[in-house]
């Protein structure tokens, strides 16, 4: 068995950032496809699982922890379940990211 969900049929909101919960789909992974304008991004917060996040193009500013660094274009960042974490569009051009949470739903708890 295989699932298609057309772009016109996936959960996007104004923003333009599409979640997609892979637990009605028998898929235990969730994620956002990012479509973030420059200063754009979540507050801090948590998950219980581990986050993986893949850069398509942009760039943005990560706060994980006491931490803070920079991920551009090409760039694979994880983090580690329970660590507080954030990210902003710190580019002059659209931030567009893929935000893997290894869970088939988003569980996320703002701090």
């Amino acid at each position: 068995m295989f699932h298609v969900i057309p772009r016109a049929e996936q959960n996007q909101s104004p923003n333009r950032t599409i979640l997609f919960e892979g637990g009605q789909y028998g898929t235990p992974v969730s994620l956002f496809l990012m479509d973030a304008e420059p200063g754009q991004g979540p507050a801090l917060h948590i998950h219980p699982y581990p986050e993986t996040w893949l850069i398509h193009s942009g760039e943005a500013q990560f706060t994980v922890g006491e931490k803070t660094l920079i991920g551009k274009a090409g760039d694979i960042i994880v983090v580690d379940p329970g660590t507080p974490h954030r990210f902003v569009n710190s580019g002059n051009a659209r931030l567009e990211m893929t935000c893997i949470h290894a869970s088939d739903h988003v569980i996320q708890e703002w701090l």
